[in-house]
C-alpha cells in the first residue's frame, strides 16, 4: 500500500494511476468532503484510462480514503501532492516523518520548488525524492525524478521501482529550481500569455501555430488551464525568485485571470471557456 496526501487535482491522479496498476492506496486529506469528492474523481479517471488503454488487464485496487494522518502509518511509500506551497510541503512532510518509520521512502510531487529545501523538514534527508507527475498522471507515461543532493540510494530504488510498476518511463534529473520540465515549460506558457496580453494574437490563435507550426501537441494556453493557472501562477513565483529572472515571475493577464477566479478547466474557465466546473 501506498499513501497519497492531498486529494486534489494530483493527488487523485495518482491515486487512479497507482489503483488501476493494482497497487492499493491510501488517500489523506483532512477535509472529509474534498477526500469524498477526490473518490468520485479517482473512479472517473479509472473509467476513462480503461477506455483509452492506459491500464493493464488487470482489476483495480481498493481505494482507503481518511482524514487523520495516521492511516498511512503502514504504507511502503508515501507521497505528498498538496499545493505547491513550499512551507504547507514543509510542514506536512515533518509531520510524515512522526507517522511512517524511519527508512519509508517519502516522495514530494513537485514542479519545482528544489527537493535540498524541502528536504531541512524531515528527519532523514536521504528519504526523501522528488517526482514531477505530469497531468493527466494516467496518461502521460513519463514522470521527471528529481535527486536531491542528499536523497539515498535506497530511496531513489524504491521510487524507481515503483514507477516501472506504475508502467511509467523515470528520468532522473539533478535537484534545482524548476528542475528540467518546468524551467522550460512554464516561462513559455508566459511568453505565450503576454503575447496575449498585448492583443499581437488570442490564446486559440497562439496554441493553433504552436501546435501547427512548432509540433507542440496542445498549446501553451490550453496546457496552462490543464495545469491550473493558480498553481502555475504560484510556480512561477517561485521560479523567478529562486533563479532572480525577473521575466519569470507571472504577467499581468495571469494574474489577472487567477484573481477573477479564472483558473482553467477546474474552475470551468482560464484561457478558454469550458462551460462548468470540471468535478
Amino acid at each position: 500500500m501506498i499513501a497519497i496526501f492531498g486529494a486534489g487535482t494530483m493527488g487523485s491522479g495518482i491515486a487512479a494511476l497507482a489503483l488501476g496498476h493494482g497497487v492499493p492506496v491510501t488517500l489523506v486529506d483532512l477535509d472529509r468532503s474534498t477526500v469524498d469528492d477526490a473518490a468520485a474523481r479517482v473512479r472517473g479517471h479509472l473509467r476513462h484510462g480503461a477506455l483509452m488503454g492506459s491500464f493493464p488487464d488487470v482489476e483495480p485496487a481498493g481505494l482507503t480514503t481518511a482524514t487523520d494522518p495516521s492511516a498511512a502509518a503502514g504504507a511502503e511509500l508515501v507521497v505528498e501532492a498538496i499545493t505547491e506551497d513550499e512551507r504547507a510541503k514543509a510542514t506536512l512532510l515533518a509531520e510524515l516523518c512522526g507517522v511512517v518509520p524511519p527508512g519509508t521512502p517519502l516522495v514530494s510531487n513537485t514542479s519545482g520548488i528544489p527537493i535540498d529545501e524541502l528536504a531541512e523538514a524531515v528527519t532523514d534527508p536521504a528519504d526523501l525524492v522528488g517526482v514531477h507527475f505530469m497531468n493527466p498522471t494516467w496518461l502521460i507515461g513519463t514522470a521527471e525524478v528529481v535527486r536531491g543532493d542528499r536523497t539515498g540510494e535506497h530511496a531513489l530504488a524504491a521510487v524507481l521501482a515503483l514507477l516501472e510498476r506504475l508502467g511509467r518511463k523515470s528520468v532522473v534529473v539533478r535537484d534545482a529550481p524548476g528542475f528540467v520540465t518546468s524551467r522550460l515549460l512554464h516561462p513559455m506558457i508566459n511568453d505565450a500569455a503576454r503575447v496575449v496580453q498585448e492583443g499581437t494574437a488570442t490564446a486559440e490563435q497562439v496554441d493553433e501555430l504552436m501546435r501547427g507550426c512548432l509540433g507542440h501537441p496542445t498549446g501553451p494556453l490550453l496546457t496552462a488551464d490543464l495545469i491550473g493557472l493558480d498553481n502555475l501562477a504560484d510556480a512561477l513565483r517561485a521560479l523567478a525568485d529562486r533563479t532572480g529572472i525577473t521575466s519569470h515571475a507571472p504577467c499581468e493577464l495571469l494574474l489577472a485571470k487567477v484573481a477573477a477566479g479564472h483558473l482553467g478547466r477546474k474552475s470551468g474557465q482560464g484561457f478558454y471557456d469550458y462551460g462548468k466546473v470540471l468535478s
